[in-house]
């Protein structure tokens, strides 16, 4: 798409326009718009009355995460030049300029993540129209944290360049923004995860607790080492650690449309298991959102709410060096103590569904790159080889599902609500100077 060159928030009352503003989809006669309406910016859809201050609900503590993000260029600044230096790295260089989105390729990304990415921040622009400043940032599309933190370390260090990516790691500097699968995962055929989380809410109220399967369950390939030693956790003849592991096939799911991995049909078990790939996987908000208690094998990498989950609240923490003793251990516990353990599934799928709704995602971007655009020392230029992206120019040219998960994804119109209040950083570093 982007080739070029290569609720239970706290109440809000405040109401921002009444009269709201209806966004349509506009495919001309049903062929793909190669460029966007003239009339397309949401900014023209912007009313004076939105007052920033005006919002009564606060942000969860997972914000405060953005500080730290973005720490590495407090004191800096951001250039040109320190942005320029991760082209190497990044596939993608997104230009926000007067509530209109552009975007240059450098190289391509798998599936269509870096066009569901750009879906999202082109809705984002809808949601919160004008609220967006100007920008231009890089974004890496791939599984990994790619900005090694031990190269920027030192008296004779550069200072890193800022990039986006999906996760970050404690040995990384990457600014964790938003996976592409909360506007859906087409090529899987998992739902845009508004819908998602609507189904998996359903399936939890099927089965109660106490009559699910008392063992801890995970789906999934075994493309990572990780994955490989959970395989070693299944039954045997010989040992049942409590852990029914399921390999999935992904070309025969594909032939067969994907019915036996619906995830809303995969929260039958007491307890669920989460389990890196590559790196982190975009699995994680699913099994959280099972009621089930979720059993977290220590992961390396982290996304944009996970670090704000607490152990033994939200999770029970699985050692990797003594994995099939811990589940059985974890499993035991939960089936002697039901109610503690349906408790800790409980406050796990709470969190999710309170902290990580759609809303909440949107407002997590905008924090996020007001705080970016905050810091950068240049002024946005649109590059001569980008392209500019609407929800026409992006939508219309898609078919399929991939087409229908855009359309449910799609923002219908402004916010009716201001976004949430950002918290304070964790530490006040002009303070600690």
């Amino acid at each position: 798409m982007f080739k070029t060159k290569s609720t239970s928030l706290t109440k809000t009352t405040t109401i921002i326009n009444r009269q709201q503003t209806q966004f349509t989809l506009k495919c001309f006669n049903g062929n793909p718009t190669q460029t966007c309406p003239n009339d397309h910016s949401p900014i023209q859809a912007f009313h004076q009355d939105q007052d920033p201050s005006s919002s009564t609900s606060t942000c969860p503590e997972h914000f405060r995460w953005i500080h730290e993000d973005l720490e590495p260029w407090k004191s800096t600044g951001i250039t040109r030049e320190m942005v320029d230096s991760g082209e190497n790295i990044s596939q993608l260089r997104i230009v926000i300029k007067q509530g209109k989105v552009y975007v240059e390729t450098y190289g391509d990304s798998f599936q269509t993540r870096a066009t569901f990415t750009v879906w999202g921040i082109v809705q984002l622009l809808r949601l919160y129209p004008g609220r967006v400043p100007d920008l231009e940032l890089l974004f890496e599309t791939g599984d990994r944290a790619v900005v090694d933190k031990k190269r920027y370390e030192g008296p004779e260090a550069v200072t890193p360049p800022p990039i986006f990516s999906y996760c970050g790691k404690n040995e990384a500097l990457d600014i964790v923004f938003p996976d592409w699968s909360y506007w859906g995962w087409a090529e899987t055929r998992i739902k845009p995860w508004e819908k998602v989380l609507k189904d998996i809410q359903e399936s939890n109220k099927k089965i109660k607790w106490k009559d699910r399967i008392p063992y801890a369950f995970w789906k999934g390939n075994f493309l990572s080492n990780p994955r490989h030693e959970l395989r070693k956790c299944n039954v045997t003849d010989q040992h049942d650690w409590n852990a029914r592991v399921y390999s999935v096939d992904w070309n025969e799911e594909i032939d067969q449309g994907f019915k036996n991995t619906k995830l809303e049909d995969q929260c039958a078990h007491r307890y669920k298991i989460y389990v890196e790939g590559i790196s982190w996987s975009v699995s994680e908000k699913y099994i959280i959102a099972c009621d089930s208690m979720t059993l977290f094998i220590k992961p390396r990498y982290y996304d944009f709410f996970t670090r704000s989950l607490v152990p033994y609240k939200h999770y029970w923490p699985i050692n990797k060096q003594n994995m099939c003793q811990d589940i059985k251990y974890a499993v035991d516990w939960g089936n002697t103590h039901p109610e503690k353990a349906q408790e800790i599934g409980r406050e796990g799928t709470r969190f999710v569904e309170e902290n990580v709704n759609m809303k909440l995602v949107y407002d997590y971007m905008l924090h996020l790159l007001t705080e970016y655009a905050n810091l950068i020392r240049f002024e946005p230029k649109i590059p001569a080889e980008a392209i500019e992206v609407c929800t026409e120019n992006v939508a219309c040219s898609m078919d399929g599902i991939w087409r229908e998960f855009m359309v449910e994804s799609m923002v219908k119109s402004p916010s009716d609500t201001p976004p949430c209040a950002m918290f304070s950083p964790y530490f006040i570093y002009d303070d600690v100077k």
